[in-house]
This record gives structure tokens, sequence and C-alpha cells, in this order.
């Protein structure tokens, strides 16, 4: 694209997601770098409304709930040249005919990422210092615990941190670990050890992984290869009273096996995910008291979903000026994210 103009626009999610990600600041930002479609929001793009508004866009600007961009879409959107998804995957709406097309693609996962990885190294923290255990028993004796009889296993300093895949969070998280005293393991087989010595950590192989940290954080992208990946084996070599964190997919974790672990008291657990999504009521793990569930929170929520909008903004606003995605999502690349 050669020099600035104002391409033509609209939105494409849910009509709740676009509510709570583009707010009248974010429209109006928009506003300035873009031709925006006022007051529509694609949902469906089978509608006669979203016909009219596919035949002229040249970008859409996506969400969490936008329907795929398949051959039939796209055959509505004739002049569409790019997608700037304002969430993390965009497995959900970019298929094969986009890129058969040659359909520029952004995402903001990045932005996405900076709330989980800031989940996850809180967790770290407080799972370090048992926060989450001693307050429950706190509040259940109303009495202080013997603070200089506290066990030499009780804190942050020399800790050892697994970090399972060196995926845009994996790799947030190492980097805001490092102010703390801490020892940084990696397992990811796409990374060189010349890479991981520049991240500042050492490469282990998956198993060692497990066997030597106090900590391990899962951020595997959910893949034919990873389902399951961290089973009964890896699970039984942790260390006693190791933490397992999980904000990646509950599915990369094989639950029976956790939930075995978990119970029997051998490791203890943070969960941001698990699979099924929300745990049936009766789950052995909601009452485990070295288990804590959390409802999928670690990703942007509330004034953090402006970082996505911001990003998005600023996405449009250099392509518009004919300087490209500065957050490319390459579909070589796309069997790897998640």
């Amino acid at each position: 694209m050669n020099g600035s103009h104002r391409p033509h626009t609209a939105l494409a999610m849910a009509p709740d997601a676009a509510t709570a990600v583009l707010g009248p600041g974010a429209l109006a930002a928009l506003g300035q770098v873009c031709d925006l479609v006022p007051d529509t929001v694609l949902d469906d793009f089978t509608t006669g409304r979203a016909g009219s508004v596919l035949a002229d866009v040249e970008v859409l600007v996506t969400g969490w709930g936008c329907p795929p961009l398949d051959a039939a879409a796209l055959a509505a959107a004739p002049r569409l040249r790019a997608v700037v998804h304002t969430a993390g995957s965009v497995r959900g709406h970019i298929t094969e005919e986009c890129w058969e097309r040659g359909i520029e693609v952004s995402s903001a996962a990045a932005a996405n990422a900076l709330p989980v990885a800031e989940y996850t190294v809180a967790m770290i923290l407080l799972t370090g210092k048992q926060v989450l255990e001693r307050a429950r028993e706190f509040g259940a004796t109303r009495r202080r615990d013997d603070w200089l009889g506290v066990s030499g296993d009780i804190g942050n300093y020399g800790r050892t941190v697994g970090i399972l895949s060196a995926s845009l969070i994996g790799r947030r998280v190492i980097e805001l670990l490092r102010p703390y005293d801490l020892r940084v393991l990696l397992h990811d087989p796409y990374v060189s050890d010349e890479a991981a010595a520049a991240l500042g950590v050492r490469p282990v192989g998956i198993a060692e992984l497990f066997a030597s940290s106090d900590v391990v954080s899962v951020h595997t992208p959910l893949l034919p290869a990873t389902r399951g990946l961290v089973g009964h084996d890896l699970l039984a070599a942790m260390r006693h009273d190791a933490v397992l964190i999980n904000t990646a997919r509950g599915a990369v974790l094989d639950q029976d096996a956790l939930t075995e672990a978990a119970t029997a008291g051998r490791i203890r657990a943070v969960l941001d995910v698990t699979d099924p999504e929300v745990l049936p009521p009766d789950h052995p793990l909601w009452d485990c008291g070295n288990v804590t569930i959390t409802p999928h929170l670690a990703g942007s929520q509330g004034n953090e979903w402006g970082r996505l909008a911001d990003l998005a903004v600023a996405e449009l606003g250099r392509w518009a000026a004919g300087d490209g995605f500065a957050h490319p999502v390459r579909r070589e690349r796309l069997a790897y994210l998640a």
C-alpha cells in the first residue's frame, strides 16, 4: 500500500465483545484511522445487512465471537485485504481461504499475554509463600502461626521455576521474573540453547523440568501433539509439594492424572483453565485444599481490554499508512500458536 488512506472498516464479533473491548474512546480512536461503518457489529455473515457491509469493506476489526471467514463470507467481501483481531487466537475465524486470498492478519495476542503473565508471576510468588493455603488456615483458626517456626521450604529465595514453552506468554513470564531471586528452567523443543541463554534461562528436557522445579508453569498451546502432554509420569516426577500452574488450556494436562496427584496431597496446583472448562460440581478438585481454581480470568478483563483496543487501533493505523502490521500472524506459524 502506498501512502496513507482511511480504509473502509467494519467490526465483526459478538456484540457484547464489541461493547466490552471497544468503548467510546476506542471507537473514536478507530475513527481517526479508518472509515468505520457506524452502529454495526457483524456476528453473522449470512444476513442481508452483512452482505451490504462486506461488499465494500477493506478491513475487518474482529474479536471474540467473530464467525469464520470462510469461502462464502470472502466471496461477499471482494475488497477485504486485512483482519485486525482484538483478541489472541485467530483459529476460530481465520480460514485457509483467508491465507489463499492473501489477506493480512494481525492479532492482539501480545497485548493479551501481559495480564496472563502477570497472573502467573503473582501465583508463583504467592504459592512460594503458601499464601493461599495459609490464608485459608488463618481464616479457619483465627490464630497466627509460629512465624519463627515456619518450614525452610516456604519462601521465594532461590526457588526453581520451570517454564513449559517459550510462547508469547511464557516469554513474558520469564521477563517479569528477572528481578526476583529465582532460578528459571525452560523446556521448549523449538528454542535453541543460544536463544535460551539470551532469555536468561537454562534449557532442559521436559522430564528434568518437572523433576527439578519447585513450580512448573504451563504455557503450551493446545495442539494435537500437546493434548494430555502433562500426564501421570511427569506429575509423578514432581517434587513433593511442588506447584503446577496452568494458564494455557485445560486439555494440555491429563485431568485424571492431575486429580490423582493433587488429591493424594503430592503436589499443589493453580488452575485458571480446566478440562472441561467448568468442572462438574462434584469434581474432587473443587474441595481439594491444595488446589486453587480460578474462572479463566488470567487473560484481559475489565480495564485491560483497553490494551487490546489500543493495539488494534495502532495496527490499523500502521496498515493504513503502508507500514504493515507490527504484530502479524503468519500462516506458517499458525500450527504452533494457541
